[in-house]
């Protein structure tokens, strides 16, 4: 019997594992590959909810936690957490000898992840590479991770191409479609009463769910951005108010501060510090749109034919359906797209939406060509010219 090649998947937030999570279930029913798990991140916070339980809950075993110390938004202190994430990896990988990483995105314990995994010639499968944020410090983390990557799953043809053009070899990027359409395919969602219950809350005649996260590559605006959106939302009338609140990033604690005034404040709207995926698209199910500056508004909203009001420049760069309206950062301009998701005819456009970002089979595609693909001699990379 051949040997099992260890797969060492890692996760560092919530949105991510949600992602990630049928992939995991595919790695560790695999015959040919053994399951390694490392949790970090915002599931080791308590102030992001100890999300490595929903993972233990869903009946996986964590290898090993590395906590990189988040009780700081400042960056220096962002900057602090990645080095000691390195430090984190770099013993636990060295302990678990997997043959391959796997990891997906753009976060900086993620990257903490690849720079320790390099040193010790582990190679690295990355997902979602190729993709633009122009607007934050993800952006510049993505695309490094890629010219630490191996093996590359990419969610578009767009973001092969341009994978190959940062040098990586053609053979090695493969385009599987984006994650979160397979998970939502996947998922049973609750239905409204259901939620109800599970929330305790009502649905109004109206109802909006908010994600928005810092603008990390710009200097202490993601204040002022919040609070324009919470003017915006004051105006709603019959309105129910969902914020799944921010992640781990700089500047996050005042978006926390201000969501959970204006809750206070505000009997129409609730804050989660954690929805999980399954609370979280069900919401989106029955929302008229979600609003803020989330990739999910565009990767995986368009799939339920709902509007996303993209706000300023966090995700510049991204391939956008027919239901994505951007819009400034400013209270008229929010104002505007909220008025604009109930006219007729836009309504009529979401109707034929359809998600770029693939068709839902992305696990199975990823699964195939790890099972075909060999795990040894990817260390020593050319650099393809794209060019030639």
């Amino acid at each position: 019997m051949l040997k099992k090649r260890k797969i060492c998947v890692i996760t560092g937030t919530r949105a991510e594992y949600g992602l990630l999570k049928r992939l995991i279930k595919a790695i560790e029913d695999s015959k040919e590959f053994h399951l390694q798990l490392i949790a970090t991140g915002m599931h080791l916070s308590k102030q992001f909810g100890y999300t490595y339980k929903e993972i233990e809950s869903d009946g996986f075993t964590i290898d090993k936690k590395i906590d990189i110390k988040l009780d700081s938004d400042t960056p220096a202190g962002i900057s602090k957490s990645t080095s000691l994430g390195i430090v984190g990896f770099s013993k636990s990988l060295e302990e678990l000898q997997p043959d391959l990483i796997l990891i997906l995105g753009d976060r900086f314990e993620i990257l903490s992840a690849s720079i320790a995994s390099m040193f010790l010639r582990i190679p690295i499968a990355h997902l979602h590479g190729g993709e633009l944020t122009e607007g934050a410090t993800d952006e510049a983390i993505r695309h490094s991770i890629t010219k630490l990557s191996h093996i590359h799953f990419v969610a578009s043809e767009e973001y092969k191409n341009r994978v190959i053009q940062l040098g990586e070899e053609p053979k090695n990027v493969f385009l599987v479609g984006g994650l979160g359409v397979d998970a939502i395919k996947s998922a049973k969602l609750l239905n409204r009463t259901e939620l109800e219950d599970s929330l305790n809350l009502k649905f109004r005649k109206k109802n909006i769910l908010v994600t928005f996260h810092p603008v990390t590559l710009e200097d202490s605006t993601s204040g002022y951005q919040m609070k324009e959106l919470l003017k915006a939302l004051s105006q709603l009338n019959d309105t129910t108010i969902i914020f799944t609140m921010p992640n781990a990033d700089v500047d996050g604690k005042i978006l926390f501060s201000l969501i959970e005034d204006f809750t206070k404040k505000h009997s129409n709207a609730y804050a989660f510090t954690s929805l999980g995926q399954l609370k979280y698209f069900s919401s989106i199910a029955q929302a008229d749109c979600v609003i803020g500056n989330s990739s999910s508004g565009l990767l995986e909203v368009p799939t339920f034919r709902k509007a996303t009001i993209n706000i300023g420049d966090r995700q510049r760069g991204r391939m956008k359906a027919a239901s994505v309206i951007d819009c400034d950062p400013n209270l008229k301009s929010i104002s505007g797209a909220l008025k604009q998701i109930y006219k007729p005819e836009f309504f009529k456009k979401l109707q034929s939406t359809k998600n770029p970002y693939g068709d839902g089979l992305a696990v199975e595609k990823i699964i195939s060509v790890l099972q075909n693909i060999s795990f040894n001699n990817l260390l020593k990379k050319k650099f393809y010219n794209f060019n030639q």
